[in-house]
């Protein structure tokens, strides 16, 4: 297609040409280029997702750097363009890279950045909102009454499940895994299965702490147990929430079998990545077991859904907003910009992704470095010692 007529443009003599391929949520991240001689566009074009012909227009003749979206294909064609243009910078607006071949950009010698340290009580947050969703059936209830159906109070209408004395299951107890299993056992008093293949201590000694406070107090303590099969904890937990990560050996993690496994009113969250779970078979046993409930915020072919989901009245389904907090989506924000600018600039890469507060700070300027450069390594790029 030809280039996209709808571009906005920030700083337009600035010396370094850097491009965004959406709008991005808070200002901070601009003014930070800016202050940076950077010149900014921002594509605005009214297109959920741009094709590759449309970002390699957007790249154009000369292009510094590029901060995209998790949505975006970025392979070969297109770092090859960046290359050709000059670009050794592109960062996603996302902890997540999937979209991104990682060997292809450093074959061009581009820099990938992500944004991972500052998702985590967000989206920890959004897994335990349908976690309790599910359990209370507030979005049958809510059509329910949109539909102008309610008469009157009735002894069966709408009756859920209690959480609180249950058992909540977590697979993948990493960072986002941990925080959540905090929330529902803190917040709900829920004992803890957890499955992982690192002992997470930390959350073992928080839950072991809780479950004292409890018993001091009269009541009765929570409890954890490190399950050593992902099957014991589908056995086992009243609420089971997915955090791993996505590879070959956690594709279709949930499957026809597994989802066997589980209790009949389970409840299943995932908040992690779609193709985790096996969509097909999970839409049959949704249909099977009608107090079976599930809550998605990813899907295995985004941004479809699997046929017979969308009718399930026991699946709440949501648009991938588990990192849409403003906080969240604004830090997202700057600390993809602040990846791109710093190669730009030649800055070393932090030390540490995972702890970004100082990148953050609205009263002190960021830190020479570069946030997060998942093919660092790769490239030898330097270390700050900050």
């Amino acid at each position: 297609m030809a280039k996209p007529v709808s571009i906005e443009v920030w700083n337009p003599n600035g010396k370094y040409r850097v491009v965004s391929t959406k709008p991005m949520p808070g200002t901070r991240w601009i003014n930070l280029l800016v202050e940076q001689d950077c010149r900014l566009e921002i594509c605005t074009q009214k297109k959920t997702i741009l094709s590759v012909e449309d970002i390699i227009a957007l790249i154009g003749d000369k292009c510094d750097g590029v901060i995209g979206q998790l949505t975006e294909d970025w392979g070969e064609t297109l770092f090859s363009a960046l290359s050709r243009a000059g670009g050794k910078a592109f960062s996603n607006m996302a902890v997540g890279y999937n979209n991104v071949d990682v060997n292809s950009a450093t074959k061009y010698g581009v820099a990938v950045g992500n944004t991972p340290g500052v998702l985590t009580e967000t989206t920890a947050e959004l897994a335990a909102s349908l976690s309790l969703t599910a359990a209370r059936r507030i979005v049958e209830a809510d059509e329910f009454m949109r539909a102008g159906l309610y008469d009157g109070w009735l002894p069966h209408l709408f009756v859920g499940n209690l959480l609180k004395g249950q058992t909540v299951g977590v697979i993948g107890a990493g960072r986002i895994g941990s925080a959540y299993a905090r929330m529902m056992v803190e917040g709900f008093k829920m004992n803890l299965i957890y499955y992982d293949l690192y002992q997470a201590t930390r959350l073992e000694k928080f839950v072991t702490a809780y479950g004292h406070f409890l018993k001091a107090n009269g009541e009765q303590p929570v409890t954890w147990k490190r399950a050593s099969t992902m099957d014991e904890v589908l056995r086992e937990a009243d609420v089971i929430s997915l955090h791993p990560i996505l590879d070959k050996t956690t594709y279709h993690l949930v499957n026809k079998e597994t989802l066997s496994m589980m209790k009949k009113e389970a409840i299943l969250v995932n908040c992690s990545r779609g193709p985790v779970v096996d969509e097909v078979a999970l839409v049959e046993h949704l249909k099977e077991n009608p107090m079976f409930r599930v809550g998605l915020d990813v899907f295995e072919d985004e941004p479809y859904m699997k046929p017979g989901l969308a009718d399930m009245k026991n699946a709440i389904v949501v648009p991938h907003i588990a990192s849409a907090s403003k906080w969240t989506r604004e830090g997202m924000a700057t600390l993809a910009a602040l990846n791109v600018l710093g190669k730009i600039k030649g800055y070393p890469v932090w030390s540490d992704p995972n702890r970004v507060e100082p990148f953050l700070s609205e009263t002190a300027p960021p830190p020479a470095a570069c946030p997060s450069i998942v093919n660092a390594k790769a490239l030898g790029l330097p270390v700050s010692k900050l």
